[in-house]
Parts: structure tokens; C-alpha cells; sequence
């Protein structure tokens, strides 16, 4: 397929932000109709420097992680543990998981009594204060683009269904609604030490950027396009 990059105009910003694992979803509508427009071209691109672009039927897009990399995230590991304490906290509520989940929201003063009554699984996540609550998982899902925040009001956006797919899949064996609504805690993730928690669920980096240190992410990019270019011709 022949590129042409100039209809790549938000080639530079797409990729900055799938690379440091962020979900690009409507709620990021130049970025998003971009890639919706040309969607082959820049799965073309990325695949030729190392990344493998995914486009969810649900309305977002992603870079592929490593699996590997994944399993000792420590960010990735909190959301997910977030997430399965909160399937079992709203069915206990009596409110749809699922339907909070996919498009509704969450309010901050919800956070107190969550942290009260999973807290010896928050310890799991180092997090024992709301202040830690909100820094290491609430500001880490709209960093992430897995959520939205507004005057107190967290808003779950289509790329929670990541972790709801992970959710739903340990309950495979058993009868859905049954699952959501039983009183036996959902099995939670248990963490495994990891230094570093800058990237969710990212490759290993397949593109070498040490060859690029001091050059920002746009020329480091642009420069491994050359690079690919002048490869093929």
C-alpha cells in the first residue's frame, strides 16, 4: 500500500498518545475521525515500526500490548483490580455493572465508603487513602482515556471494556447475571511488584528509541518514517 502522509495530519498527536497507552475513543474527535478516515494507512504505518494498531467495534483504538509486559504492569493491575471490586460494590447496590460501566458514571464522594469496604484489597493496589485512590487509579483512567472527569463526576468511556472483557471472563463458567449479583467476592488480581508503572498495557517497546534520545516524540517519529521509506524504496 502506498502511504501518502500528508493525508496523516494528525499522524504526530495519534501516535504520541497510543504509544504512552492511552485509548483514542469519540471523546477525541479530530484524533478519532482521523483514524476512523484512514484506518488502514495508519495500521500500514504502525505496523511497519513495530506497533500493531487495534480498532474495537465498541468505538476505540489501541495500541496491542505485550502480554508478557502486561501481567506485571502495576497500573494495568490496579485498574483491573478497580474494576472487579466495583462490579461486585454496584451489584451489591442493586445497580447494573454493566450498565454503570458502559457509559455511566461514578461519583467522588462514592470513593470513601468503596475504599472502607475493599480496603484490605485496595492495600493489595498500595492505595489506603482516598488521596491515593484518586492519584494512582481515578487520574490514571482519564490520563488513560478510560474515563472522564467532570466537577466531581467520573464518566466511564467505551474503553472500559477492556477490563470488563477481563472481568466477565473469569466468570465464564458461571451463569452471567447470577455471577454480577452472587455473594461470593469476584476473584481479584493479586499484584506483582514492578518498578516501573509509567505505560498500561504497552508493547515492549519494539521501536528502539534510544537511537532518538533527546529528540522529541514528533522527530523521533518522523525520523523512523524516513528511515522505513527510504527502506522500501
Amino acid at each position: 500500500m502506498h502511504l501518502d502522509l500528508s493525508e496523516l495530519s494528525q499522524l504526530a498527536p495519534i501516535f504520541r498518545e497510543l504509544f504512552k497507552g492511552y485509548h483514542v475513543s469519540r471523546r477525541d474527535p479530530e484524533l478519532y475521525a482521523q483514524l476512523s478516515n484512514c484506518q488502514d494507512q495508519y495500521r500500514t504505518l504502525f505496523k511497519a515500526l513495530g506497533f500493531e494498531l487495534v480498532c474495537d467495534t465498541r468505538g476505540f483504538y489501541y495500541f496491542v500490548p505485550d502480554l508478557a509486559a502486561a501481567a506485571v504492569n502495576k497500573t494495568a493491575q490496579r485498574l483491573a483490580l478497580f474494576t472487579f471490586i466495583l462490579v461486585e460494590h454496584l451489584a451489591d447496590q442493586g445497580r447494573d455493572p454493566i450498565a454503570v460501566l458502559d457509559g455511566g458514571s461514578l461519583g467522588r464522594d462514592e470513593l470513601p465508603s468503596l475504599l472502607e469496604k475493599y480496603r484490605d484489597l485496595f492495600l493489595q493496589a498500595e492505595v489506603q487513602t482516598q488521596e491515593e485512590l484518586e492519584e494512582k487509579i481515578m487520574r490514571r483512567m482519564t490520563q488513560l482515556g478510560f474515563a472522564s472527569e467532570d466537577n466531581g463526576v467520573y464518566r466511564f468511556l467505551p474503553p472500559m471494556h477492556r477490563f470488563l472483557d477481563v472481568c466477565l471472563s473469569v466468570q465464564q463458567d458461571r451463569d452471567l447475571a447470577a455471577s454480577l449479583h452472587s455473594v461470593l467476592p469476584l476473584p481479584a488480581p493479586v499484584l506483582i511488584d514492578e518498578d516501573s508503572d509509567e505505560k498500561l498495557l504497552q508493547t515492549d517497546d519494539p521501536l528502539d528509541l534510544s537511537e532518538f534520545e533527546g529528540e522529541s516524540e514528533e522527530d523521533a517519529l518522523a525520523r523512523a518514517v524516513a528511515e522505513e521509506q527510504e527502506t522500501d524504496a
